[in-house]
């Protein structure tokens, strides 16, 4: 089956478009029927026709796993307007497409190359695929406490060791917008003959004007992963991964997408991919030039604020932080004399103004496509409002070193064998040389201190309390208080690393 590509046209949106217009009595999940039996109180919230669309995978709207009418055609203009050879409709996030990548390229005991500042679905993939991971730590800026990406020479050393690794897994951008060499790692990654994957959750608008950075693909990686909806206009939990070359064998990403995809895909999602496509194949130039300088306005106007800075495109060009998103705003705020914490509680409580991520010295904001001037506006303000009433001239703010994360490098146990371990929950001061059965990530900087498999030190335990003890938050763990940690129970009795 060929298609034209017209990227005037959205297959999939039309095809559910048409079936919406057609009579039929429903005797097929959901439950509710095409909206006829709702609950009032969600009625009343969302409104009652967009569950006319919440509809199963029906002949006329294809098949997610075997798709050969709209999903396919739709997913073909995809990959033409990302530059992507092929391009799969992620459902479950960039989580799955993260996970699938790792499941497609490693198995069990094979060597995966990747950084510390990883998202957490790459430790999933870990554990599902038992593969062994290699950490690297990525460039590291003191100044700004600030984890950016992975630099060529780290990954040239890692392949150097591990010469017999399956892939390589790269962040870029990071959530502060920082971006990677891809180039340059693509390359290294390539000399040994295997796939760079990148998660490229933050960068999907990437392809769409030439003022912003280059994007994986076209940088010459193998594999992509998206998050539409971060920075495009696609709903919440929709993502596309996108595959160019033969390093990576399409029948084993088809194999794990069924692993991990739901079997019963939402079409609204897979319709809002289809049509955030369409826009920005029609529309992204000048939407992202519209997006870009707005985002340098407030940039601007921010970093005249006395106790103020923003991240600049200016600071880029390091190995690790070799060009930044303009887009992505990044204000630290430290200088006030509060933390990223407060700041954040000050701008939504008084200002109704809501940051993307706060950490301890900084602010980061999402601008995309659907701000608007009056935002960028509000945002502006806030800031000058709160420059004026908490500025505290002199006063120091301490910060976590990230680069402490460097003493914990001891993996007894694989992801995978340490996930599945017996296991128990003792008190903080009792987990001292065990090993951690869960991923200890703190915010701040987003980095796990801890991965299933390795040993817990007091230098490990101490970090992630002064994180806590300066405002920032312990995830992955069941007790976030970091009161008590879950360790293996008998870690001499499982599987050791190969």
């Amino acid at each position: 089956m060929s298609f034209r590509l017209d990227h005037t046209a959205a297959p999939l949106v039309n095809a559910l478009q048409e079936i919406l217009c057609q009579p039929d009595a429903p005797f097929y999940a959901p439950g509710h029927k095409r909206g006829q039996e709702i609950s009032a109180i969600l009625a009343d919230c969302l409104g009652s026709s967009v569950f006319r669309a919440d509809l199963p995978e029906l002949p006329e709207l294809d098949n997610l796993f075997a798709p050969a009418g709209a999903i396919r055609a739709a997913q073909v203009l995809a990959a033409d307007a990302f530059g992507a050879e092929q391009t799969w409709f992620l459902v479950n996030g960039s989580t799955c497409g993260v996970i699938a990548a790792i499941l497609a390229t490693c198995g069990a005991g094979d060597t995966l190359i990747l950084p510390r500042n990883v998202h957490q679905s790459a430790i999933a993939g870990l554990v599902l695929s038992g593969a062994v991971p290699v950490f690297v730590q990525p460039e590291y800026d003191p100044v700004l406490d600030l984890a950016h990406s992975l630099t060529p020479d780290s990954v040239a050393a890692a392949l150097a060791q591990h010469p017999d690794a399956k892939a390589v897994l790269l962040v870029s951008p990071t959530y502060y917008g920082a971006c990677g060499d891809v180039v340059a790692i693509a390359q290294i990654a390539h000399q040994y003959s295997i796939p760079l994957l990148v998660d490229e959750a933050h960068g999907a608008h990437f392809a769409f004007h030439p003022d912003l950075p280059i994007s994986a693909l076209a940088a010459g990686a193998d594999l992509t992963v998206q998050s539409t909806h971060k920075t495009l206009s696609a709903m919440t939990q929709a993502a596309m991964l996108h595959l160019q070359g033969d390093r990576v064998d399409p029948d084993r990403i088809r194999q794990a997408l069924q692993l991990v995809q739901s079997t019963s895909p939402s079409y609204i999602l897979l319709a809002s991919l289809d049509a955030a496509r369409q826009q920005m194949a029609t529309q992204g130039k000048w939407l992202m030039q519209r997006t870009i300088d707005r985002a340098d306005a407030a940039r601007t106007r921010i970093s005249q604020i006395p106790g103020l800075s923003a991240l600049q495109p200016e600071q880029s060009g390091t190995p690790g932080f070799f060009v930044l998103d303009r887009t992505r705003l990044t204000v630290t705020v430290s200088g006030l004399g509060i933390d990223g914490f407060k700041a954040d509680e000050l701008l939504r409580d008084r200002f109704s103004v809501t940051a993307e991520l706060p950490s301890l010295q900084h602010l980061t904001f999402i601008i995309s496509l659907g701000n608007t001037q009056d935002d960028i506006e509000q945002l502006v303000e806030a800031f000058e409002q709160l420059g004026s009433e908490q500025r505290e001239p002199g006063r120091n703010h301490s910060t976590c070193n990230i680069q402490a994360l460097e003493f914990n490098r001891q993996t007894s146990v694989t992801p995978r064998a340490a996930f599945f371990a017996p296991s128990e929950v003792v008190p903080i001061a009792h987990a001292h040389d065990r090993i951690s059965a869960e991923l200890v990530c703190p915010y701040p900087p987003g980095i796990p201190v801890l991965v299933p498999g390795e040993v817990v030190t007091d230098e490990a335990i101490e970090y992630l309390q002064q994180i806590l003890a300066a405002g920032g938050v312990i995830s992955g763990c069941a007790d976030m208080s970091l009161q008590s940690l879950r360790v293996l129970k008998h870690p001499k009795t499982t599987d050791p690393v190969e």
